[in-house]
Protein backbone atom coordinates (compact mmCIF):
# COMPACT_ATOMS: atom_id res chain seq x y z
CA UNK A 1 0.00 0.00 0.00
CA UNK A 2 0.89 3.49 -0.80
CA UNK A 3 0.93 6.66 1.09
CA UNK A 4 0.55 10.69 -0.59
CA UNK A 5 2.80 12.85 0.64
CA UNK A 6 2.47 15.48 2.15
CA UNK A 7 1.50 13.55 5.72
CA UNK A 8 0.30 17.18 6.88
CA UNK A 9 -0.78 19.23 4.41
CA UNK A 10 -1.28 23.86 4.71
CA UNK A 11 1.75 25.71 7.13
CA UNK A 12 2.59 22.85 9.59
CA UNK A 13 6.56 23.33 8.97
CA UNK A 14 9.25 21.93 11.66
CA UNK A 15 7.65 18.87 12.48
CA UNK A 16 9.36 17.11 15.73
CA UNK A 17 8.01 13.43 16.21
CA UNK A 18 8.44 10.41 19.21
CA UNK A 19 6.89 7.27 19.80
CA UNK A 20 4.89 5.99 22.86
CA UNK A 21 4.03 2.36 22.32
CA UNK A 22 1.99 1.92 19.23
CA UNK A 23 1.18 5.30 18.89
CA UNK A 24 3.23 7.96 17.10
CA UNK A 25 3.11 11.91 18.53
CA UNK A 26 3.96 15.15 16.69
CA UNK A 27 4.67 18.84 17.30
CA UNK A 28 4.95 21.74 14.53
CA UNK A 29 5.96 25.74 14.51
CA UNK A 30 2.78 27.90 14.92
CA UNK A 31 4.48 31.26 14.72
CA UNK A 32 2.28 34.08 16.10
CA UNK A 33 -1.03 31.71 15.71
CA UNK A 34 -2.57 30.83 18.67
CA UNK A 35 -3.49 27.79 19.88
CA UNK A 36 0.17 27.34 19.62
CA UNK A 37 2.57 24.21 18.76
CA UNK A 38 -0.12 22.02 17.53
CA UNK A 39 0.17 18.24 18.39
CA UNK A 40 -0.98 15.35 16.19
CA UNK A 41 -1.59 11.99 16.84
CA UNK A 42 -1.37 8.39 14.42
CA UNK A 43 -1.48 5.09 14.60
CA UNK A 44 0.73 4.81 11.35
CA UNK A 45 2.74 7.89 10.38
CA UNK A 46 0.48 8.76 7.84
CA UNK A 47 -3.34 9.77 9.04
CA UNK A 48 -2.76 12.00 11.70
CA UNK A 49 -5.23 13.83 13.98
CA UNK A 50 -4.78 17.04 15.92
CA UNK A 51 -5.11 15.99 19.55
CA UNK A 52 -4.59 19.18 21.36
CA UNK A 53 -1.65 22.47 21.42
CA UNK A 54 0.67 22.70 24.09
CA UNK A 55 0.24 26.67 24.28
CA UNK A 56 -3.35 26.79 24.65
CA UNK A 57 -3.70 28.86 27.46
CA UNK A 58 -4.68 31.79 28.23
CA UNK A 59 -1.38 33.86 29.21
CA UNK A 60 1.14 31.23 29.02
CA UNK A 61 3.19 33.20 26.31
CA UNK A 62 2.77 37.25 25.42
CA UNK A 63 2.39 37.08 21.89
CA UNK A 64 0.94 40.49 21.62
CA UNK A 65 3.62 42.24 20.29
CA UNK A 66 5.02 39.71 18.24
CA UNK A 67 4.92 40.04 14.35
CA UNK A 68 4.46 37.86 11.54
CA UNK A 69 6.84 35.14 10.73
CA UNK A 70 8.00 35.86 14.10
CA UNK A 71 6.45 33.74 17.81
CA UNK A 72 6.35 30.15 18.60
CA UNK A 73 9.63 28.70 16.59
CA UNK A 74 10.53 24.75 15.83
CA UNK A 75 10.00 22.76 18.59
CA UNK A 76 11.18 19.38 19.84
CA UNK A 77 8.21 16.70 21.17
CA UNK A 78 9.96 13.77 23.37
CA UNK A 79 8.61 11.53 26.15
CA UNK A 80 10.22 10.33 29.02
CA UNK A 81 9.19 8.09 31.97
CA UNK A 82 5.37 8.96 31.71
CA UNK A 83 6.06 12.73 30.71
CA UNK A 84 5.50 14.40 27.45
CA UNK A 85 8.54 17.60 27.03
CA UNK A 86 7.75 19.99 24.49
CA UNK A 87 10.85 22.61 24.12
CA UNK A 88 10.55 25.96 22.35
CA UNK A 89 11.76 29.39 21.46
CA UNK A 90 9.98 32.44 21.35
CA UNK A 91 11.26 35.03 19.00
CA UNK A 92 10.60 38.60 18.42
CA UNK A 93 7.69 40.89 19.94
CA UNK A 94 8.25 42.49 23.86
CA UNK A 95 7.32 39.90 25.86
CA UNK A 96 8.97 37.28 27.66
CA UNK A 97 11.48 35.59 24.38
CA UNK A 98 13.71 32.55 24.58
CA UNK A 99 13.62 28.98 25.13
CA UNK A 100 11.10 27.38 27.57
CA UNK A 101 9.87 23.53 28.32
CA UNK A 102 6.40 22.61 28.94
CA UNK A 103 5.45 19.46 30.13
CA UNK A 104 2.45 17.56 30.78
CA UNK A 105 1.56 13.75 31.47
CA UNK A 106 -1.69 13.75 28.76
CA UNK A 107 -0.61 14.28 25.15
CA UNK A 108 -3.99 16.55 25.02
CA UNK A 109 -3.14 18.52 27.89
CA UNK A 110 -3.40 20.31 30.05
CA UNK A 111 0.15 21.68 29.61
CA UNK A 112 1.82 23.13 32.11
CA UNK A 113 3.54 27.05 31.85
CA UNK A 114 6.51 27.55 30.17
CA UNK A 115 9.88 27.48 32.38
CA UNK A 116 11.77 29.43 30.98
CA UNK A 117 15.46 28.86 30.50
CA UNK A 118 17.30 32.26 31.09
CA UNK A 119 21.14 30.94 30.37
CA UNK A 120 20.18 29.08 27.02
CA UNK A 121 20.90 30.94 24.38
CA UNK A 122 19.79 30.73 20.68
CA UNK A 123 16.76 29.01 19.00
CA UNK A 124 15.81 25.42 17.81
CA UNK A 125 16.20 23.69 21.13
CA UNK A 126 15.66 19.68 21.38
CA UNK A 127 15.85 17.27 24.18
CA UNK A 128 17.71 14.12 24.48
CA UNK A 129 17.28 11.22 27.03
CA UNK A 130 20.35 8.97 27.49
CA UNK A 131 19.95 5.19 28.16
CA UNK A 132 22.17 6.09 32.00
CA UNK A 133 19.10 8.47 32.94
CA UNK A 134 21.10 11.69 31.85
CA UNK A 135 18.94 14.77 30.12
CA UNK A 136 20.73 16.84 27.58
CA UNK A 137 19.23 20.36 26.26
CA UNK A 138 20.84 21.41 22.60
CA UNK A 139 20.10 24.18 21.01
CA UNK A 140 22.09 26.09 17.51
CA UNK A 141 23.18 29.71 17.84
CA UNK A 142 25.41 32.06 16.08
CA UNK A 143 28.74 31.02 16.35
CA UNK A 144 30.74 34.06 18.42
CA UNK A 145 32.82 34.69 16.51
CA UNK A 146 31.85 32.80 12.94
CA UNK A 147 34.63 32.00 10.54
CA UNK A 148 31.44 33.50 7.80
CA UNK A 149 28.37 35.30 8.27
CA UNK A 150 25.27 33.56 10.04
CA UNK A 151 27.56 30.54 10.81
CA UNK A 152 25.93 28.56 14.11
CA UNK A 153 27.10 26.54 16.27
CA UNK A 154 24.84 23.77 18.13
CA UNK A 155 25.70 23.55 21.94
CA UNK A 156 24.88 20.96 24.59
CA UNK A 157 24.52 21.04 28.75
CA UNK A 158 22.75 18.96 30.66
CA UNK A 159 19.43 19.13 31.83
CA UNK A 160 18.09 18.63 35.90
CA UNK A 161 14.13 17.04 35.38
CA UNK A 162 13.32 18.43 38.85
CA UNK A 163 13.49 21.92 38.06
CA UNK A 164 14.10 21.79 34.81
CA UNK A 165 16.77 23.95 34.07
CA UNK A 166 20.58 23.58 32.55
CA UNK A 167 23.35 21.81 34.94
CA UNK A 168 27.21 21.16 33.88
CA UNK A 169 29.59 22.51 31.51
CA UNK A 170 28.33 23.28 28.46
CA UNK A 171 29.72 21.31 25.09
CA UNK A 172 30.59 22.92 21.66
CA UNK A 173 29.23 19.61 19.26
CA UNK A 174 28.58 21.21 15.47
CA UNK A 175 29.20 23.98 13.25
CA UNK A 176 27.92 22.35 10.32
CA UNK A 177 29.15 19.96 7.47
CA UNK A 178 29.60 22.59 4.81
CA UNK A 179 31.93 25.62 4.49
CA UNK A 180 29.74 28.50 4.48
CA UNK A 181 26.80 27.07 4.91
CA UNK A 182 24.54 28.69 7.22
CA UNK A 183 22.23 28.37 10.02
CA UNK A 184 23.11 24.62 11.43
CA UNK A 185 19.22 24.17 13.25
CA UNK A 186 17.11 22.40 14.33
CA UNK A 187 19.16 19.77 15.93
CA UNK A 188 18.26 16.53 17.09
CA UNK A 189 20.15 13.47 19.43
CA UNK A 190 19.75 10.09 19.04
CA UNK A 191 21.54 6.94 20.09
CA UNK A 192 21.68 4.37 17.36
CA UNK A 193 24.13 1.04 18.41
CA UNK A 194 27.37 2.28 19.54
CA UNK A 195 27.25 6.15 18.27
CA UNK A 196 25.57 8.76 19.28
CA UNK A 197 23.94 10.82 16.06
CA UNK A 198 23.45 14.39 15.83
CA UNK A 199 20.93 15.44 12.87
CA UNK A 200 21.20 18.44 11.97
CA UNK A 201 19.33 21.23 8.82
CA UNK A 202 21.89 23.55 7.18
CA UNK A 203 21.62 26.40 4.18
CA UNK A 204 18.74 28.39 6.03
CA UNK A 205 14.96 27.34 5.74
CA UNK A 206 14.53 28.46 1.91
CA UNK A 207 15.49 26.57 -1.32
CA UNK A 208 19.08 26.01 -0.12
CA UNK A 209 17.98 23.52 2.94
CA UNK A 210 19.57 20.44 3.85
CA UNK A 211 19.71 17.78 6.05
CA UNK A 212 22.94 16.45 7.69
CA UNK A 213 24.44 14.79 9.59
CA UNK A 214 27.48 13.69 12.32
CA UNK A 215 28.27 11.50 14.91
CA UNK A 216 30.05 10.32 18.32
CA UNK A 217 30.94 7.65 20.29
CA UNK A 218 30.43 10.11 23.43
CA UNK A 219 27.03 12.59 23.57
CA UNK A 220 29.76 15.17 24.45
CA UNK A 221 31.50 14.81 21.24
CA UNK A 222 33.53 15.36 19.16
CA UNK A 223 31.17 14.52 16.27
CA UNK A 224 32.56 13.77 13.16
CA UNK A 225 30.13 14.65 9.60
CA UNK A 226 29.52 12.10 7.62
CA UNK A 227 31.50 12.26 4.50
CA UNK A 228 28.47 12.23 2.20
CA UNK A 229 26.50 15.16 3.65
CA UNK A 230 24.02 16.48 3.04
CA UNK A 231 22.10 13.54 2.88
CA UNK A 232 18.90 15.05 2.05
CA UNK A 233 18.43 18.23 -0.06
CA UNK A 234 16.27 19.37 -3.29
CA UNK A 235 18.73 22.58 -3.64
CA UNK A 236 20.33 20.44 -6.57
CA UNK A 237 17.11 20.14 -8.23
CA UNK A 238 15.91 23.46 -9.27
CA UNK A 239 13.30 25.50 -8.72
CA UNK A 240 11.14 23.92 -10.61
CA UNK A 241 10.93 20.56 -8.86
CA UNK A 242 7.44 19.66 -6.93
CA UNK A 243 9.06 19.95 -3.59
CA UNK A 244 11.65 22.23 -2.56
CA UNK A 245 13.52 23.36 0.30
CA UNK A 246 13.30 20.35 2.43
CA UNK A 247 15.10 20.03 5.68
CA UNK A 248 14.23 20.07 9.55
CA UNK A 249 14.06 16.24 10.14
CA UNK A 250 13.39 14.33 12.79
CA UNK A 251 13.92 10.47 13.13
CA UNK A 252 11.49 7.75 14.70
CA UNK A 253 11.79 3.86 14.77
CA UNK A 254 8.76 1.88 14.20
CA UNK A 255 7.16 -1.19 16.48
CA UNK A 256 8.62 -3.52 13.70
CA UNK A 257 11.79 -1.70 13.40
CA UNK A 258 11.70 0.30 10.45
CA UNK A 259 13.42 4.48 10.36
CA UNK A 260 11.08 6.94 9.32
CA UNK A 261 12.29 10.61 9.22
CA UNK A 262 9.53 13.70 9.78
CA UNK A 263 10.75 16.61 7.76
CA UNK A 264 9.11 20.00 5.97
CA UNK A 265 8.81 21.16 2.17
CA UNK A 266 6.91 23.29 0.25
CA UNK A 267 5.47 22.66 -3.01
CA UNK A 268 5.07 25.87 -5.58
CA UNK A 269 2.51 26.19 -8.04
CA UNK A 270 1.56 28.46 -10.50
CA UNK A 271 5.55 29.45 -10.62
CA UNK A 272 7.76 29.66 -7.35
CA UNK A 273 4.95 30.58 -4.98
CA UNK A 274 4.46 28.22 -2.28
CA UNK A 275 1.07 29.43 -0.65
CA UNK A 276 0.17 26.51 1.20
CA UNK A 277 3.59 27.55 3.35
CA UNK A 278 6.47 24.53 4.11
CA UNK A 279 4.26 21.04 5.09
CA UNK A 280 5.34 17.75 6.95
CA UNK A 281 6.50 15.11 4.69
CA UNK A 282 7.66 11.41 5.52
CA UNK A 283 10.15 9.39 3.72
CA UNK A 284 11.71 5.84 4.91
CA UNK A 285 15.02 5.82 6.16
CA UNK A 286 17.73 2.76 6.24
CA UNK A 287 21.04 2.74 7.03
CA UNK A 288 24.32 1.60 5.55
CA UNK A 289 27.92 1.47 6.91
CA UNK A 290 26.40 3.40 10.46
CA UNK A 291 24.52 6.09 8.71
CA UNK A 292 20.82 6.73 7.93
CA UNK A 293 19.84 6.81 4.14
CA UNK A 294 16.96 9.09 3.71
CA UNK A 295 14.52 7.97 0.61
CA UNK A 296 16.97 5.42 -0.23
CA UNK A 297 17.12 4.60 -4.15
CA UNK A 298 15.92 8.09 -5.46
CA UNK A 299 17.55 10.47 -2.36
CA UNK A 300 13.91 12.41 -2.78
CA UNK A 301 10.91 13.27 -0.98
CA UNK A 302 8.68 11.39 -3.49
CA UNK A 303 4.66 12.08 -4.20
CA UNK A 304 4.05 8.50 -2.80
CA UNK A 305 6.39 5.95 -0.98
CA UNK A 306 4.94 2.23 0.17
CA UNK A 307 3.51 2.84 3.72
CA UNK A 308 5.08 1.92 6.93
CA UNK A 309 4.64 -1.47 7.91
CA UNK A 310 1.48 -1.48 10.29
CA UNK A 311 -1.83 -1.51 8.91
CA UNK A 312 -3.20 1.92 7.63
CA UNK A 313 -5.76 4.06 9.42
CA UNK A 314 -9.00 4.80 7.08
CA UNK A 315 -8.54 8.33 5.48
CA UNK A 316 -10.76 10.65 6.77
CA UNK A 317 -14.26 11.52 4.78
CA UNK A 318 -15.58 12.85 7.74
CA UNK A 319 -15.10 16.30 10.00
CA UNK A 320 -14.88 14.83 12.95
CA UNK A 321 -12.64 11.57 13.93
CA UNK A 322 -13.90 9.32 16.80
CA UNK A 323 -12.45 11.87 19.39
CA UNK A 324 -14.75 14.84 18.42
CA UNK A 325 -12.03 17.08 16.75
CA UNK A 326 -12.21 18.24 13.75
CA UNK A 327 -9.95 16.23 11.10
CA UNK A 328 -6.85 18.40 10.60
CA UNK A 329 -5.62 17.00 7.62
CA UNK A 330 -7.38 16.45 4.24
CA UNK A 331 -6.74 13.75 1.55
CA UNK A 332 -6.70 15.01 -2.19
CA UNK A 333 -10.01 15.95 -1.82
CA UNK A 334 -12.07 16.67 0.97
CA UNK A 335 -14.89 18.89 3.06
CA UNK A 336 -14.23 20.17 6.42
CA UNK A 337 -18.02 22.45 7.83
CA UNK A 338 -18.30 23.56 10.79
CA UNK A 339 -21.97 24.66 11.84
CA UNK A 340 -20.28 26.07 15.51
CA UNK A 341 -23.09 23.65 17.44
CA UNK A 342 -19.91 22.46 19.88
CA UNK A 343 -19.17 24.20 22.85
CA UNK A 344 -15.72 24.79 21.76
CA UNK A 345 -14.05 25.71 18.57
CA UNK A 346 -12.02 22.71 16.86
CA UNK A 347 -8.47 22.85 16.96
CA UNK A 348 -8.34 23.73 13.08
CA UNK A 349 -8.95 27.15 13.89
CA UNK A 350 -6.34 29.95 15.09
CA UNK A 351 -6.25 33.64 16.57
CA UNK A 352 -3.47 35.81 15.69
CA UNK A 353 -0.99 36.69 18.95
CA UNK A 354 -4.05 35.89 20.75
CA UNK A 355 -6.57 32.38 21.15
CA UNK A 356 -9.36 32.83 19.33
CA UNK A 357 -11.76 32.42 22.20
CA UNK A 358 -10.62 35.95 23.27
CA UNK A 359 -12.14 37.31 19.82
CA UNK A 360 -15.19 35.37 19.18
CA UNK A 361 -17.76 34.11 21.35
CA UNK A 362 -20.05 30.16 20.45
CA UNK A 363 -22.08 31.33 23.59
CA UNK A 364 -23.23 35.36 22.45
CA UNK A 365 -25.96 33.20 19.81
CA UNK A 366 -25.92 29.40 20.54
CA UNK A 367 -25.33 27.85 17.02
CA UNK A 368 -23.56 31.00 15.72
CA UNK A 369 -20.02 32.18 16.14
CA UNK A 370 -19.54 35.82 16.91
CA UNK A 371 -17.09 38.16 16.40
CA UNK A 372 -17.14 41.79 17.88
CA UNK A 373 -15.75 44.43 15.73
CA UNK A 374 -12.18 45.38 17.42
CA UNK A 375 -10.48 48.74 16.16
CA UNK A 376 -7.20 46.38 15.49
CA UNK A 377 -6.85 45.71 11.60
CA UNK A 378 -4.51 42.59 9.93
CA UNK A 379 -2.44 45.83 8.88
CA UNK A 380 -0.91 46.05 12.91
CA UNK A 381 0.99 44.01 15.21
CA UNK A 382 -1.87 43.54 17.35
CA UNK A 383 -4.69 41.21 18.22
CA UNK A 384 -7.07 41.60 15.79
CA UNK A 385 -10.63 39.80 15.51
CA UNK A 386 -9.80 37.28 12.84
CA UNK A 387 -10.35 33.38 13.27
CA UNK A 388 -8.50 31.64 10.55
CA UNK A 389 -7.47 27.89 9.32
CA UNK A 390 -4.86 26.78 6.96
CA UNK A 391 -5.25 26.87 3.36
CA UNK A 392 -4.13 22.87 2.77
CA UNK A 393 -4.58 22.57 -1.25
CA UNK A 394 -3.91 24.29 -4.42
CA UNK A 395 -7.58 24.67 -5.26
CA UNK A 396 -10.05 25.06 -2.42
CA UNK A 397 -12.82 26.90 -1.12
CA UNK A 398 -13.62 28.62 2.08
CA UNK A 399 -17.24 30.23 2.28
CA UNK A 400 -19.22 31.51 5.17
CA UNK A 401 -22.76 32.21 5.83
CA UNK A 402 -22.40 35.26 7.65
CA UNK A 403 -25.24 37.81 9.15
CA UNK A 404 -23.95 41.54 9.86
CA UNK A 405 -25.45 44.79 9.52
CA UNK A 406 -22.37 47.71 9.62
CA UNK A 407 -23.46 50.99 11.10
CA UNK A 408 -20.68 52.81 9.30
CA UNK A 409 -18.03 52.79 6.90
CA UNK A 410 -15.52 52.21 9.39
CA UNK A 411 -17.35 48.65 10.55
CA UNK A 412 -16.89 46.01 8.13
CA UNK A 413 -16.98 41.63 8.26
CA UNK A 414 -16.72 39.01 6.50
CA UNK A 415 -13.18 36.93 5.03
CA UNK A 416 -9.43 37.55 4.95
CA UNK A 417 -6.71 35.25 3.25
CA UNK A 418 -4.35 36.52 5.41
CA UNK A 419 0.21 35.91 5.09
CA UNK A 420 0.78 38.79 6.79
CA UNK A 421 0.42 42.31 8.18
CA UNK A 422 1.70 43.74 4.58
CA UNK A 423 0.19 40.96 2.88
CA UNK A 424 -3.43 39.63 2.63
CA UNK A 425 -7.07 40.01 1.31
CA UNK A 426 -9.75 41.41 2.58
CA UNK A 427 -13.53 40.71 1.14
CA UNK A 428 -15.51 42.63 4.32
CA UNK A 429 -20.07 43.35 4.43
CA UNK A 430 -19.04 47.63 4.74
CA UNK A 431 -21.78 50.43 5.15
CA UNK A 432 -21.50 53.43 2.12
CA UNK A 433 -21.40 56.77 2.15
CA UNK A 434 -25.61 56.94 1.51
CA UNK A 435 -26.02 53.93 4.15
CA UNK A 436 -26.20 50.95 1.54
CA UNK A 437 -24.64 48.12 2.15
CA UNK A 438 -21.80 46.96 -0.19
CA UNK A 439 -19.11 44.21 -0.29
CA UNK A 440 -15.55 45.51 -0.56
CA UNK A 441 -12.72 43.26 -1.58
CA UNK A 442 -9.08 44.79 -0.79
CA UNK A 443 -5.81 43.24 -1.88
CA UNK A 444 -2.93 44.37 0.40
CA UNK A 445 0.21 44.04 -1.55
CA UNK A 446 3.75 45.02 0.49
CA UNK A 447 1.91 47.19 2.75
CA UNK A 448 -0.33 49.34 0.04
CA UNK A 449 -4.15 48.53 0.08
CA UNK A 450 -5.98 48.42 -3.11
CA UNK A 451 -9.87 48.50 -3.74
CA UNK A 452 -10.25 45.31 -6.52
CA UNK A 453 -13.68 45.10 -6.42
CA UNK A 454 -17.00 46.73 -4.54
CA UNK A 455 -20.74 45.92 -4.73
CA UNK A 456 -23.98 46.75 -3.31
CA UNK A 457 -25.68 43.87 -1.78
CA UNK A 458 -29.05 43.05 -0.37
CA UNK A 459 -30.28 43.08 3.80
CA UNK A 460 -30.04 40.51 5.61
CA UNK A 461 -27.67 37.34 5.75
CA UNK A 462 -25.68 36.22 2.94
CA UNK A 463 -22.45 33.58 2.08
CA UNK A 464 -18.89 34.99 1.19
CA UNK A 465 -16.66 32.91 -0.93
CA UNK A 466 -12.62 32.78 -1.19
CA UNK A 467 -12.02 30.30 -4.09
CA UNK A 468 -8.70 29.67 -5.04
CA UNK A 469 -7.93 28.46 -8.87
CA UNK A 470 -4.14 27.56 -8.80
CA UNK A 471 -2.74 31.55 -8.50
CA UNK A 472 -6.75 33.28 -9.09
CA UNK A 473 -8.42 34.00 -5.48
CA UNK A 474 -11.55 34.79 -6.61
CA UNK A 475 -13.67 36.74 -4.38
CA UNK A 476 -17.80 36.14 -4.66
CA UNK A 477 -21.00 36.27 -2.42
CA UNK A 478 -24.35 34.46 -2.75
CA UNK A 479 -27.71 35.81 -1.94
CA UNK A 480 -30.85 33.62 -2.94
CA UNK A 481 -30.62 35.40 -6.22
CA UNK A 482 -27.33 33.84 -7.10
CA UNK A 483 -23.29 33.76 -6.91
CA UNK A 484 -21.96 37.51 -7.91
CA UNK A 485 -18.28 37.92 -8.29
CA UNK A 486 -16.54 40.90 -6.82
CA UNK A 487 -13.05 40.59 -7.96
CA UNK A 488 -10.35 38.00 -8.92
CA UNK A 489 -6.35 38.78 -6.87
CA UNK A 490 -3.07 37.42 -7.53
CA UNK A 491 -2.33 35.66 -5.01
CA UNK A 492 1.25 34.67 -6.08
CA UNK A 493 2.02 38.24 -4.10
CA UNK A 494 0.86 36.10 -0.84
CA UNK A 495 3.65 34.05 -1.05
CA UNK A 496 6.75 34.08 1.04
CA UNK A 497 8.84 34.11 -1.67
CA UNK A 498 7.43 37.98 -2.60
CA UNK A 499 5.72 38.87 0.55
CA UNK A 500 8.58 37.99 2.48
CA UNK A 501 8.65 35.88 5.99
CA UNK A 502 8.01 31.93 6.43
CA UNK A 503 4.51 31.65 6.39
CA UNK A 504 1.60 29.96 4.33
CA UNK A 505 -1.69 31.43 4.26
CA UNK A 506 -4.18 31.03 6.89
CA UNK A 507 -8.12 31.56 5.41
CA UNK A 508 -10.76 32.89 8.05
CA UNK A 509 -13.09 35.30 9.20
CA UNK A 510 -12.34 38.97 10.29
CA UNK A 511 -14.32 41.93 11.94
CA UNK A 512 -12.84 45.55 12.24
CA UNK A 513 -13.88 48.77 13.06
CA UNK A 514 -10.75 50.22 11.89
CA UNK A 515 -9.85 51.98 14.64
CA UNK A 516 -13.04 53.45 15.77
CA UNK A 517 -15.11 52.63 18.73
CA UNK A 518 -18.16 50.15 18.09
CA UNK A 519 -20.27 47.91 20.02
CA UNK A 520 -21.06 46.40 16.98
CA UNK A 521 -20.44 42.68 15.86
CA UNK A 522 -20.84 39.72 13.09
CA UNK A 523 -22.56 36.63 13.40
CA UNK A 524 -21.12 33.75 11.37
CA UNK A 525 -23.90 30.83 11.03
CA UNK A 526 -21.21 28.25 9.51
CA UNK A 527 -18.43 27.86 7.43
CA UNK A 528 -16.92 25.17 4.95
CA UNK A 529 -13.88 24.44 3.48
CA UNK A 530 -13.43 22.32 0.24
CA UNK A 531 -9.92 21.42 -1.12
CA UNK A 532 -8.90 19.70 -3.85
CA UNK A 533 -5.45 19.01 -5.76
CA UNK A 534 -4.64 18.35 -9.29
Amino acid sequence: MMFSNPVLRGCYPDPSVTRVGSDYFLVTSSFEYLPGLPIFRSADLVNWVQVGAAIAGEGQVDLSTVPSSGGLYAATLRHHDGTFYITNTVVHGEGRKGNFIVTATDIAGPWSDPVWLDDAAGIDPSLFFDADGRAWFHATRLAEPGEWPEQTEVWLRGLDLTTLQLVGPEYILWTGALIGAVWAEGPHLYRVGEYYYLLAAEGGTEHNHAVSIARSESVTGPYVGNPGNPVLTHRTLGREYPVVGVGHADLVQTPSGEWWSVLLGSRPYGGYFPNLGRETHLVPVTWEDGWPVFAPGTGRVEASFAAPNHPLAPPFDAATDASGFAATNLPDTGVLRDDFDGETLAPTWNGVRAQPTAVSSLTARPGWLRLPLVPATLAEVAVPAFVGRRQQHQNARFSAHIDFAPGSGSEGAGLAVRQSEDAHLTLLITAGDSGERRVVATSRVRGLDTVIGDGVIPAGPLTLTVRAAGQDYHLEYETSSGIFPVAVADASELSSPRAGGFLGLWWGLYATSHGAATSAHADIDWTEYVGADG
